[in-house]
C-alpha cells in the first residue's frame, strides 16, 4: 500500500481511539474526512483485509467487570521450543498479548505473556497451569505496582504533516 492520503490519514486518527458513540458513527466519521459514508465504510474493510485494522471492537474496562490482576508471565524457553509453548499460551482467552524477544545479558526470558485474572493468586495458579501444560518450567510472574499510563496507540496526531 502507498502512502496515506490526507482524509485516510485523519481516518486512522479519528478511529485509532474507537468509533464515535453515536448513532450512525460511519456517517460522523464521512463528515469528518470530508468523504462519503460509504467509502468510509469500504475503506475500513479493506484495511481489516489488508491487516492494516487488525481488529474493531469494544474496549471493556477490565476492572469493572472484576479483573483486578494483570500479571507479565517471562519465560526461558529453548529457542527451537518458544512457537509451540506460544501456542498453549494463546490457546488461553487469559492470555492477552504474547511476545517473542530476544533474551539479554542477565536476563534469560524469551517469551512474555500477559495473564489476566481476579487476583495475584489466581494469575500465579493459572501461569503455573500454563507451564504444565506447556513444559515450561522456567518461568516468572511480574506484576505491576503502579499504573502511569494506559491509551491505544494514536496515529497521525493533529499537527502531523498529513
Amino acid at each position: 500500500m502507498g502512502p496515506f492520503a490526507p482524509w485516510e490519514k485523519e481516518l486512522i486518527r479519528l478511529t485509532s481511539g474507537g468509533l464515535p458513540l453515536v448513532e450512525c458513527p460511519y456517517r460522523e466519521l464521512s463528515k469528518a474526512v470530508g468523504v462519503s459514508e460509504q467509502i468510509v465504510m469500504e475503506r475500513l474493510r479493506e484495511w481489516v483485509d489488508q491487516g492494516i485494522i487488525r481488529r474493531m471492537g469494544a474496549l471493556v474496562n477490565h476492572r469493572a467487570v472484576g479483573i483486578r490482576a494483570n500479571g507479565m508471565s517471562v519465560w526461558n524457553v529453548p529457542d527451537r521450543e518458544v512457537d509451540a509453548v506460544a501456542k498453549v499460551l494463546c490457546e488461553r482467552s487469559e492470555v492477552t498479548h504474547c511476545y517473542r524477544r530476544p533474551r539479554r545479558p542477565g536476563w534469560p526470558y524469551n517469551l512474555f505473556a500477559m495473564v489476566h485474572g481476579t487476583s495475584e493468586d489466581q494469575v500465579r495458579e493459572l501461569v503455573a497451569e500454563l507451564a504444565q501444560e506447556a513444559g515450561a518450567p522456567d518461568y516468572a510472574v511480574l506484576f505491576s505496582n503502579r499504573e502511569y499510563k494506559k491509551t491505544a496507540p494514536r496515529y497521525f496526531d493533529k499537527g502531523e504533516d498529513k
